[in-house]
């Protein structure tokens, strides 16, 4: 009996015992659950993590680091990518300047904080050209909340942006960037029926290179007096691109012009001091040491004669000059780099300038309606400078300008003087030159057709 009690109590003891040890399991796995769900609570997700590690750069522009810039990379580096750990949150605006804006009128607009923009301009030379917004511009800015400005963009020209990002402690940071731009030769001709101009605008030049065209041809051809019907161009010239869209066309590279059956050839060529300039295909200059003609006219109202009726005079008398009509206060160039020995009032030339072009040479301008500002005698002028303005002061019936051209004091006729050349091409680069040259020349025989193409190598 006693055994069988001691054993019921052993019994009763087991089952307390594993009760207890389930009640025990049971409490223990309800708070480990529970701090297992709190923190599966504060943990981001995996996807998240990744997510916020692989977010991109909110600046959409891309640019080409300068050598200053590889210099301090790796400061740069760490310094824009601890701004950018918040620049996630902002959001992007693109403002066109407005007439009468500036960046104080668009910070304010905007709500940007005057602190902001005092800090962008006391960068230095750095951020100088915001302070000279046009209008048409645009500007890109970046803001977080309450109009915090995170980083800015400006576009200076096609080639050219601005970047301004906050350097994290309320100061600024800047950079230039430049878009590199692609050199895409071409080439166009064309046939003159009418006048330059137009054959040159149906050829696809802009009037920039018309002009450009002229220039180049200009010392041996009269383009007011000598051009014919059916007078011929060919043009080689740069097409310039940036990234990947046509900006606009560059520098003309080689150009043909037949006139009047004689044939006239320019080559552009650069030489090793980056000093550009036209030659002939044999290396001679095609610059001449003197303009043919010194204003934009309208008509030669009298031509150089040894012998004229004076209109006002009303007697036989030489003409030793040429006189061009124009309108008063058309501008008149200096023909040829000189020294003014004389600015002011003689007799019938009226208002008059006169130029010395070193020992042997000198020419005259008259019946000028006024100077240009700051002409004094003395001072030296280069070929192509205005100097004076149209009139019909002095001895003139109407307004024109009158010119003459002097060889060791005796007069000529500008008209058909031979002018002297410019210093032809370095020897030492003669030889580049004549690679070039050869190359050129192929190509321009090569043109045949009246529309713009591109070349395939230059």
């Amino acid at each position: 009996m006693t055994q069988a009690i001691t054993t019921i109590r052993k019994e009763i003891i087991t089952h307390s015992h594993w009760l207890l040890l389930g009640i025990a399991l049971i409490a223990s796995g309800i708070v480990i659950s529970a701090y297992t769900n709190e923190a599966a609570a504060n943990r981001p997700e995996l996807a998240d993590v990744i997510s916020t590690a692989e977010a991109p750069l909110t600046s959409t522009y891309a640019w080409t680091p300068s050598p200053a810039d590889s210099l301090d990379s790796s400061k740069a580096s760490t310094t824009e990518n601890a701004s950018h750990a918040t620049d996630t949150t902002g959001e992007w605006q693109t403002v066109k300047v407005k007439r009468g804006d500036n960046l104080s009128v668009i910070f304010s607009r905007l709500g940007i904080s005057p602190q902001s923009l005092h800090a962008i301009l006391s960068i230095g030379d750095g951020t100088k050209t915001l302070k000279r917004i046009r209008p048409g511009q645009i500007i890109k800015l970046e803001l977080a909340k309450q109009s915090q400005l995170l980083e800015l963009m400006y576009e200076i020209d096609p080639t050219h942006s601005l970047r301004v990002w906050q350097n994290g402690d309320d100061s600024f940071k800047s950079r230039l960037i430049e878009r590199p731009v692609e050199h895409r030769p071409a080439h166009t001709s064309g046939v003159i029926t009418s006048s330059l101009f137009e054959a040159a605008q149906q050829a696809g030049l802009s009037d920039r290179m018309t002009m450009e065209l002229a220039g180049i041809f200009g010392w041996d051809i009269d383009f007011a007096l000598d051009i014919r019907d059916g007078d011929s161009f060919s043009v080689i010239y740069d097409d310039l691109y940036v990234d990947g869209r046509e900006l606009r066309h560059g520098d003309i590279l080689a150009a043909e012009f037949i006139n009047n059956g004689a044939i006239y050839r320019a080559l552009r060529f650069t030489d090793a001091s980056g000093h550009s300039d036209y030659y002939s295909p044999d290396g001679k200059s095609m610059r001449k040491a003197f303009l043919r003609t010194p204003v934009e006219f309208s008509r030669i109202s009298s031509y150089f004669r040894t012998a004229r009726f004076h209109p006002i005079l009303n007697r036989i008398r030489a003409h030793k000059g040429v006189d061009y009509a124009a309108p008063i206060g058309t501008p008149v160039k200096a023909t040829g780099d000189g020294k003014v020995v004389f600015v002011g009032r003689r007799g019938g030339y009226g208002n008059a300038i006169e130029l010395q072009h070193g020992a042997r040479y000198s020419t005259l301008y008259g019946h000028l309606s006024h100077f240009a500002r700051g002409l004094h005698r003395g001072d030296h002028v280069h070929q192509g400078q205005i100097i004076g303005f149209v009139g019909m002061t002095g001895l003139a019936t109407g307004p024109h300008l009158h010119y003459e051209f002097r060889i060791d004091g005796v007069h000529r006729n500008p008209l058909k003087v031979q002018f002297p050349d410019a210093a032809p091409i370095s020897a030492k680069y003669k030889q580049d030159f004549m690679i070039a040259s050869r190359r050129f020349l192929a190509q321009l025989e090569a043109i045949d057709g009246t529309s713009s193409v591109a070349l395939n190598d230059r």
